[in-house]
């Protein structure tokens, strides 16, 4: 970042204005019958087909509004039938297994005019990131933590806006726009209050800031780490750093959860459970406590196991427990940053 002027905090996150990956831009244009350099207006705005759909626009996830779009120039039966009210549960099934080029070439249509086909497009949206450094640290830095988005669809490998970006396309000392997008709801508490991280996968990126920001300003608070992935040997994010926290006390214990490794799957929220007495000591004792992840899976997972030792070690009812969470989340004692 240096020479940039952007400044951020441990919680907060990078934002990257990818470019769509020229390849999927060409086999689009391809299937459309379209020249890159095809001129029109957006907005009042030139440009060319090729700039339009490279830096603009969405151009691999398709959305029920492109295929009203589509299902209305091809006039394909099938598509109009997946438009139809009662049909929600095999249209979402069709989008998620569709990219906007497979509509296309699936129901081939003529002409296309430039102006009508981007406007059935969604904006090409920044992707955010945690950072997983601190500036304390770290100055004129910010690292990212980034899972590649990869799979095969229909035959063809295909790949994340961004994480294919990051990955595979950009070569070192390739410059990307980014801005810093703040994240006031995920901050380390003032002072040397007992911080409780629990995260999967990437979702661990802000506690290596946390800890790295900790170290250099040598603050007290002791901290626990609850971190979870599929297998030790290749996704224990950060080992050696843990490690070394460990062992020079700016970590003051790590739980880990590999999922995959043994013949039952393990996740974090159990590790949650065996360590039950002592978390619940930790909050008695003024822990912060923080979540970072998936939101569909690991933060229910975790907000219910969460009820579930309070209920247990307090030896309180499920509503009792539930508003013990509630007033953790009023006092800002626990945040959430999840995706």
């Amino acid at each position: 970042l240096a020479g940039s002027g952007l400044t951020y905090q441990p919680g907060d996150a990078l934002g990257i204005a990818a470019a769509n990956d020229p390849a999927v831009v060409a086999a689009l244009l391809e299937a459309l019958s379209l020249s890159p350099d095809l001129a029109f207006e957006v907005k009042g705005q030139a440009m060319t087909l090729g700039e339009a759909l490279t830096h603009r626009y969405e151009i691999t996830a398709a959305t029920p509004r492109f295929l009203d779009y589509w299902a209305l120039l091809s006039e394909a039966a099938q598509l109009k039938q997946l438009q139809q009210e009662d049909r929600a549960g095999e249209r979402a099934a069709f989008l998620r297994t569709h990219h906007i080029v497979d509509i296309v070439r699936r129901f081939p249509v003529g002409a296309v005019m430039p102006q009508g086909f981007v406007s059935a497009l969604r904006p090409l949206q920044p992707r955010l990131y945690s950072l997983s450094s601190s500036l304390a640290a770290m100055p004129d830095e910010a690292h990212l933590t980034v899972a590649p988005v990869r799979y095969t669809l229909h035959g063809e490998a295909r790949s994340g806006v961004a994480s294919g970006l990051i990955a595979d396309r950009a070569a070192p000392d390739t410059v990307l726009p980014v801005y810093v997008q703040s994240n006031p709801h995920f901050r380390l508490p003032d002072g040397d209050a007992p911080i409780v991280m629990i995260g999967a996968g990437t979702g661990v990126a802000p506690y290596r800031a946390f800890m790295q920001e900790r170290e250099v300003h040598g603050a007290g608070g002791q901290s626990w780490l609850f971190f979870g992935d599929r297998n030790f040997r290749t996704d224990f994010l950060y080992q050696t750093e843990w490690q070394g926290w460990l062992k020079d006390g700016t970590l003051s214990r790590m739980d880990v959860a590999f999922s995959r490794d043994g013949t039952e799957k393990i996740y974090v929220q159990h590790r949650m459970k065996e360590q039950a007495r002592d978390l619940y000591d930790w909050l008695e004792n003024g822990a912060h406590i923080y979540v970072c992840g998936d939101a569909a899976h690991l933060a229910p997972d975790v907000n219910e196991a969460l009820v579930e030792i309070i209920a247990s070690e307090a030896r309180i009812g499920r509503d009792a427990a539930e508003d013990y969470v509630r007033t953790l989340q009023a006092d800002h004692r626990y945040q959430r940053d999840v995706y």
